[in-house]
């Protein structure tokens, strides 16, 4: 079950003229909503203002969204003691044919699902991920924003799906690994902690920016890197991020085994002391 809100609208339905709708012209935000507050909202606000920059799209003000999350969750059906909101900007109703000079009426939707979480004994042993085939087209020029584009990680999630496991690992076109199909990937080699450059493509996401910030806070900054197979063989721990789990613990991928670490341990507890309570153990 989904509701959804049009900012400034009472509309519920999209119009198929939206260039969201058309070209996937836009971008979004997932938030998770944790004791009926918006977790993390200060990094998603600004990602989603870096992502309108670049796609040349005027941002939604964050007191304006802030509002209308509130009364979104206000009114929903859904537990918002612990659900998630997602925010869709698009570039709205315009004339047919890629190509825009501008997007000064920008369509914003908020929604409020319920949120899927991860069972408990995930974050105490970890998880079993996969190799995905499908891989990710370099030099995006949108890379690292959440654009309204996810085909690619379509394709590889429905990898996942298929051979049911919890997540799948994505390499760009040229053998780089540069995320999970729906999270950021981090390596621990001899206690240093690695994760892949986004540069070329790929999706930065915000519960990897918090984790980045926290290592660099205490002094132990990751490393951001490009990263290959031959990394994750070599490495010690292996751990993914994002948004609404926190941070999982990998404990394989096909033959390969991994030990649920003391560095992943560290990650999971300054998340955890940061408010994710579902690192902590």
């Amino acid at each position: 079950m989904s509701e959804w809100h049009k900012i400034g609208d009472e509309e519920t339905s999209v119009d198929p003229g939206d260039r969201g709708f058309q070209y996937g012209d836009g971008l979004f935000e997932t938030i998770a909503i944790r004791e009926g507050k918006a977790r993390l909202w200060r990094y998603h606000v600004e990602r989603l203002e870096r992502g309108c920059e670049r796609l040349d799209l005027n941002p939604p003000a964050p007191a304006v969204l802030e509002t209308s999350i509130e009364a979104a969750l206000s009114g929903s059906s859904v537990d918002t003691s612990n659900c998630v909101a997602k925010i869709i900007v698009t570039a709205g109703v315009g004339e047919r044919g890629y190509g825009r000079s501008s997007a000064e009426d920008t369509s914003v939707w908020v929604g409020i699902f319920p949120a899927t979480a991860q069972q408990p004994d995930s974050y105490r042993r970890g998880v079993s991920v996969m190799m995905c085939k499908t891989r990710l087209a370099v030099g995006s020029p949108v890379a690292g924003i959440k654009t309204l584009n996810r085909i690619e990680q379509v394709l590889a999630r429905s990898e996942c799906v298929r051979e049911g496991v919890t997540e799948g690992l994505v390499r760009d076109a040229e053998g780089r690994v540069i995320c999970g199909t729906m999270s950021n990937v981090f390596i621990v080699r001899d206690r240093q902690v690695m994760t892949p450059s986004l540069q070329r493509c790929g999706v930065a996401g915000v519960m990897r920016q918090k984790l980045l910030d926290e290592l660099e806070r205490i002094g132990t900054p990751a490393h951001v890197t490009d990263l290959f197979e031959a990394d994750l063989a070599d490495a010690d721990e292996i751990f993914i991020t994002n948004s609404q789990m926190g941070a999982l613990p990998v404990h394989g991928c096909g033959s390969q085994r991994w030990a649920v670490g003391p560095v992943t341990r560290q990650a999971m507890q300054l998340l955890a002391d940061c408010g994710v309570t579902e690192c902590r153990l």
